[in-house]
């Protein structure tokens, strides 16, 4: 708990720091609201407006949630039958590959047109984002297994299924746990842009709103809550790697390196 506590004291002295900094300019420079508010009108209006803002932030919570869950049901399984069917690789991966380079924002429009301003389109453009870091990672993870590993389990008994329940999917979750908490990320900001273009809740659709009305306090409000999402589920993915591989190195302290 308390080298947890150190851990954090640098990020919670330079978060500080920029708050002063932030604040000391505005008055320093005399910086209209309307452009950037100071903190503690940003502050304010979250207060004044916290239960808009938590109406729309559930909402974004949710878009990005379905999202992610979209992309962990149908990108692991697909990993797997690239790993272990040549033809289904030789097939699909270069799809795969070739479709990261339309970018994404470009369909939402298409989306909207065709399934409406319903939660549907977000959840969709949640999915697409954020689901190509889940099968990268997967299958790299699934393939950096040593041989020798495979073997053994084999020499012991072991059939297939087993072998991979046992064996091949545990060693491979660091770099799926590595990808979930990229998609997972993504999954907050491809909500967002999809609210962006046509949605009448969410927190993309609130920074629309305020940003046309000039109301840059709720604007900054809106910002904070949309951080807070995105901190907050990727913190939720670590919390699960650390309980599900706790062994793993990245969840050693210093001292244990040496």
């Amino acid at each position: 708990m308390i080298q947890h506590g150190r851990r954090l004291t640098p990020t919670v002295l330079l978060f500080a720091g920029f708050l002063l900094a932030w604040g000391l300019s505005v008055r320093a420079f005399g910086i209209p609201q309307y452009i950037v508010p100071a903190p503690q009108d940003v502050a304010n209006s979250l207060v004044d407006s916290w239960g808009t803002l938590m109406e729309h932030s559930l909402v974004t919570l949710l878009e990005a949630l379905l999202g992610f869950a979209l992309a962990v049901v149908i990108g692991i399984p697909l990993a797997i039958l690239i790993v272990f069917s040549p033809r289904f690789e030789r097939t699909l991966y270069p799809a795969l590959v070739a479709s990261q380079a339309v970018p994404k924002i470009a369909l939402a429009p298409l989306f909207i047109v065709v399934l409406g301003f319903g939660i549907v389109p977000k959840v969709l453009m949640a999915f697409l984002i954020s689901f190509f870091p889940v099968v990268i990672d997967t299958t790299v993870g699934l393939r950096s297994i040593r041989p020798e590993m495979i073997h053994l389990s084999r020499s012991m008994g072991a059939g297939p299924v087993l072998t991979f329940t046992k064996v091949r999917f545990p060693s491979a979750l660091p770099s799926v746990l590595g990808g979930l908490k990229i998609s997972i990320s993504l999954a907050v900001v491809g909500a967002v842009a999809a609210e962006f273009v046509g949605s009448d809740a969410g927190l993309g659709h609130l920074l629309v709103v305020t940003t046309g009305l000039l109301d840059t306090p709720l604007l900054y409000a809106a910002l904070v809550l949309v951080s807070v999402i995105g901190i907050g589920l990727f913190s939720a993915v670590v919390l699960a790697e650390r309980a599900l591989i706790p062994w793993h190195v990245s969840h050693r302290t210093g001292g244990e390196h040496h």
